[in-house]
């Protein structure tokens, strides 16, 4: 039960990234490799035992940390996405800690 709602808040985290980047007609690739990320995040972050105490804080540290690779590399071509996907990693990491602990996945 636990891999099916850990892989359902990646669905979920991914489909609330890519929706704005569909909008914006972005490459496919680049959609596709956003929800593949989202998908996995939530693994990464519910297997990790950083903070103690501060549970809240590990989901947005994880996926910040996770995500500074790409954005060094979509900083290089585009000088505004890497804001807003570090926005997106932070928040959506937060959320998916959140919510992992409220649901004992962590």
């Amino acid at each position: 039960m636990d891999l099916l709602l850990t892989l359902l808040i990646g669905i979920v985290a991914g489909v609330i990234d890519i929706l704005p980047m569909i909008k914006m007609k972005v490459d496919k690739y680049s959609i596709l490799s956003a929800f593949v990320y989202y998908l996995i995040v939530p693994f990464v972050i519910f297997g990790i035992n950083w903070f103690g105490n501060l549970w809240w804080l590990r989901g947005g540290v994880v996926s910040i940390l996770m995500a500074i690779p790409v954005i060094i590399l979509v900083a290089k071509e585009d000088k505004k996405s890497p804001i807003a996907m570090t926005i997106m990693s932070i928040v959506l990491g937060s959320i998916i800690g959140v919510v992992g602990h409220f649901l004992n996945l962590m």
